[in-house]
């Protein structure tokens, strides 16, 4: 990754809010590869050189980006759980990321690993997403839930993973080739799928609805340091 050296990083944390505000919106907007660093200056409102303050390179600023929506994205999924009384069962779980990811197109863009958006981005060997695992549910998150109780002992969580995740990708790709008009109503959607996967992964002992909420702390506790510590270092790297 090319530094700018010998340039002070500014601590100026609104204005670097304000750009990482305006890069979103052009990336999920042009993509990755067609948003250029003026163009981020502009819509922020300040000069090319003030974004070098801030970033060290466009892939740093991108990386920032990445590293902020999702802990962003974390953070809501959690808070959605954590507000829902029947929160902590699978289903709920399941029902708060495809909530979260709804209302986060950046998020949905990261899900399908969008070309259109992330571009020549992905084709970067050492690129933010080889260094994370992906948002979608994996075998290890149903795994931890079965320990704890909150999912029956006998369902095979690999394959109830690879089941998870076309259910994930057909949810925020849907829009591609359907029309909204033909499409069932959200909320609908969402409360048929949490009943589904309650009725076939929950056990019928016990409290999986608390188990649950204790796992996904966890995983989120986990999470938000990773993310946490990336951002330090790419904060290190401008200096």
């Amino acid at each position: 990754m090319v530094k700018v050296m010998n340039i002070p990083k500014s601590e100026n944390s609104a204005r670097e809010q304000r750009i990482l505000d305006a890069a979103v919106e052009l990336i999920v907007h042009y993509g990755y590869d067609k948003t250029s660093v003026s163009e981020i200056a502009e819509a922020a409102g300040i000069s090319k050189g003030a974004i070098y303050l801030h970033f060290a390179s466009k892939d740093a600023l991108f990386e920032a980006l990445l590293a902020r929506e999702m802990l962003a994205y974390s953070t809501g999924w959690l808070a959605h759980i954590e507000a829902d009384p029947q929160g902590g069962t699978i289903g709920s779980i399941y029902k708060a990321m495809l909530y979260a990811l709804n209302h986060n197109a950046f998020m949905s863009a990261i899900v399908k690993q969008d070309m259109r958006i992330f571009g020549n981005y992905l084709r970067k060997p050492n690129n933010l997403f080889a260094s994370l695992e992906s948002p979608s549910p994996r075998a290890e998150f149903l795994q931890a839930m079965q320990a704890a109780g909150a999912i029956r002992p006998d369902v095979d969580a690999q394959v109830m993973t690879h089941i998870m995740d076309l259910l994930s990708y057909g949810f925020v790709g849907i829009g591609e080739f359907r029309k909204p008009t033909e499409l069932p109503p959200y909320d609908t959607v969402l409360a048929t799928i949490a009943e589904m996967m309650d009725r076939m992964l929950t056990p019928s002992q016990g409290n999986p609805g608390a188990a649950g909420k204790a796992v996904i702390r966890q995983i989120a506790a986990a999470l938000n340091a990773q993310l946490a510590a990336m951002q330090q270092t790419k904060k290190a790297d401008t200096l």
